[in-house]
C-alpha cells in the first residue's frame, strides 16, 4: 500500500473513532427535540460533566472504573431528570426561544460548577483502555482507538434497541410524531420529556469518558458539544439515523481536512471545519439529509 492511501486510510480510521463519539453525542441533542422541539445548547456541559464526575470518583475515591462508570450514569440520570423537572417542565407552554435561553444558562451555570469544583487545567484518566499500538498492513491504530468505537457502537445499538422495541421507547416515538395523539392514547408526555432529558445526560456523559480517556479533559470539553451540532444539522434535527450517520460523516470530513488542509493553512483546520460543513448543509440542503421537511400553508 503507497504512503499516501496509507495516509488516507489512518486519516479516515481515527476520524471514524471521533465521529462514533459525535454520533452518541448527537443522539442526546436529537432526542431532545424529537420529544419538545427544543435545541439542547447545554449538551456539552453534559459531557463536561459526566467526564469530570467519572474522573472525581476514580482519583479520589480510587473506585475501579467499571463502577464509576456506572456511578456517573445514575449521576446523569439524576441530572437529567432534575434539569427538565425544575427548569424545563415550569415553561411548558412558553416560547421555544424561552427555553433555549434557559438551555445557553444552564450551559454557564454547569461550567461554572465544575470550574469552581476542579478548576480548569488538563487532568487525565488513569490508564483504563490498553494504549498499545496495533499494525494493520501498515495502519497504525492504538487500542484506546478501538476500545473507543466499540463502546460507542454498542451504546448506538443499545439506545436503537430500546427506541424500536421497549415500550417506552415505543412511547417516544409516539410522542415525537405527535404530542396530543400520544396524550390522548394514555401516554404520559412530561413523562416521555423526562426520559428524554436522561439518555440526553447519559450518551454525553458516555462521550466525555470516551474522549478523556484518548485526550484528557478540562474546561474546554464543553465545546463538544457545538462541534456535534453539525453532525446534528447534516443528519437531520428529527432524526435519529441521521444523528448517528452525521456524527460518523462529520468526524471523517475534519479529520481528512485536518490532516490534508493544516499544512497548507498553519493548523487550526480541524477545528474549523464542522462548522464550514454546517454553512454548506444550511445553504443546500436545510433539514439535512435525512430530516422532515415542513411544509406551512398560509
Amino acid at each position: 500500500m503507497s504512503p499516501g492511501i496509507l495516509h488516507f486510510v489512518q486519516l479516515v480510521v481515527t476520524g471514524l473513532v471521533i465521529g462514533s463519539v459525535y454520533a452518541l453525542v448527537a443522539l442526546g441533542f436529537v432526542l431532545i427535540y424529537k420529544a419538545t422541539s427544543v435545541i439542547n445548547f447545554a449538551q456539552g456541559e453534559f459531557v463536561l460533566m459526566g467526564a469530570y464526575v467519572c474522573l472525581w470518583v476514580i482519583m479520589d475515591f480510587q473506585i475501579p472504573f467499571v463502577w464509576s462508570f456506572l456511578i456517573t450514569m445514575v449521576f446523569s440520570v439524576v441530572l437529567g431528570l432534575l434539569v427538565e423537572r425544575l427548569m424545563l417542565r415550569p415553561l411548558i407552554g412558553e416560547p421555544i426561544i424561552t427555553v433555549i435561553m434557559v438551555t445557553i444558562g444552564l450551559a454557564t451555570v454547569l461550567k461554572s460548577v465544575v470550574t469552581l469544583f476542579w478548576g480548569t487545567q488538563i487532568r487525565v484518566f488513569p490508564q483504563i483502555f490498553p494504549q498499545k499500538p496495533l499494525n494493520f498492513h501498515g495502519i497504525v491504530v492504538s487500542e484506546v482507538y478501538l476500545w473507543t468505537l466499540g463502546f460507542a457502537l454498542l451504546f448506538m445499538a443499545i439506545f436503537a434497541f430500546f427506541f424500536k422495541y421497549s415500550r417506552a421507547g415505543i412511547a417516544m416515538r409516539a410522542t415525537a410524531d405527535d404530542q396530543q395523539v400520544a396524550q390522548s392514547m394514555g401516554i404520559s408526555v412530561k413523562r416521555i420529556f423526562a426520559i428524554s432529558w436522561c439518555i440526553a445526560a447519559v450518551v454525553s456523559a458516555v462521550g466525555g469518558i470516551l474522549i478523556g480517556n484518548i485526550n484528557g479533559i478540562n474546561i474546554t470539553l464543553a465545546d463538544f458539544g457545538l462541534k456535534v451540532f453539525p453532525a446534528v444539522i447534516l443528519g437531520g434535527l428529527d432524526s435519529i439515523v441521521g444523528a448517528i450517520i452525521g456524527g460518523l460523516t462529520i468526524g471523517i470530513l475534519e479529520n481528512l481536512m485536518g490532516g490534508y488542509l493544516d499544512i497548507y493553512f498553519g493548523g487550526g483546520v480541524k477545528e474549523v471545519a464542522p462548522f464550514v460543513v454546517l454553512v454548506v448543509i444550511l445553504m443546500i440542503k436545510p433539514y439535512g439529509l435525512f430530516g422532515t421537511v415542513e411544509i406551512e400553508r398560509v
